[in-house]
Order: C-alpha cells, then sequence, then structure tokens
C-alpha cells in the first residue's frame, strides 16, 4: 500500500477536515511566497482535492 492510499484511507469520510488542511496549507505556503505563487497554489490545492476526493465543489466558501 502506497503513502497515498494510506493518507486517502486516514481521510475518507472527513471533507471538511480534509478542505480545512488543504486551505490552511495553501494559505501558509502564500503567506511564506508573499502570494508570489498563489495561481500555482490554487491549482496545488485543487488537485489535493481531487486527488482525495473532496473535490472543488465540497470545499467552503472563502471569505
Amino acid at each position: 500500500m502506497s503513502v497515498m492510499d494510506k493518507i486517502k484511507d486516514m481521510l475518507k469520510g472527513h471533507p471538511d477536515q480534509t478542505n480545512k488542511g488543504v486551505d490552511k496549507a495553501g494559505d501558509l505556503i502564500d503567506d511564506r511566497t508573499q502570494g508570489k505563487y498563489s495561481g500555482q497554489v490554487d491549482t496545488g490545492q485543487d488537485k489535493l482535492r481531487d486527488q482525495f476526493g473532496t473535490g472543488k465543489d465540497d470545499r467552503p466558501p472563502q471569505s
């Protein structure tokens, strides 16, 4: 079993927490890079959501 499969199994059934973690990680990266790579970070966040099965439509609205 690959590491990604283990992570998917851990996060399965917890989409709110998964989205919150992905958002928090993206915000941290944006802060550290001063928003220089925000487009790439957003793309990465979307790909993580797709990978973990939470999708773009499940993410909470941003304020």
